[in-house]
């Protein structure tokens, strides 16, 4: 049951992850004029970080007794987040209030950056179980 539960959560993470990423905000762009659509994904990030956080965090205490290694990487997934949640993200809200483009441009490439390694991180953990 625990090899099952460590996969589902895995892939939940990788799933989720990958459809806010490549999904969520493309919709929201599409649908919504652009001061909504900001409005919404500003508030909905600090919920995104929290369930990446919670999620990596329970997948990799359940693959702890099976593949510490993969534990290892789920852990450093959920560890690297909470910065990211903290610190960039508020910054990132203090450059878009500023008007300031440039910082903004640059703090948001590295969030980017960022997540797009964790769900590689993710995938490559789920492609090894294949």
């Amino acid at each position: 049951m625990l090899p099952a539960l460590a996969l589902l959560t895995t892939a939940l993470l990788f799933g989720g992850m990958t459809l806010y990423a490549f999904g969520f905000a493309a919709v929201l762009f599409k649908t919504l004029p652009m001061p909504s659509a900001r409005a919404v994904l500003r508030g909905a990030f600090p919920w995104f970080y929290l369930f990446v956080i919670g999620t990596a965090g329970l997948a990799a205490g359940l693959w702890w007794p099976l593949h510490p290694g993969r534990a290892a990487v789920l852990a450093a997934v959920a560890l690297s987040t909470v910065p990211v949640r903290q610190v960039l993200m508020p910054a990132i809200n203090r450059a878009t209030d500023a008007g300031d483009r440039r910082r903004f441009a640059w703090l948001h490439g590295l969030s980017v950056l960022v997540t797009l390694a964790h769900i590689a991180a993710c995938g490559w953990l789920l492609a090894g179980l294949a």
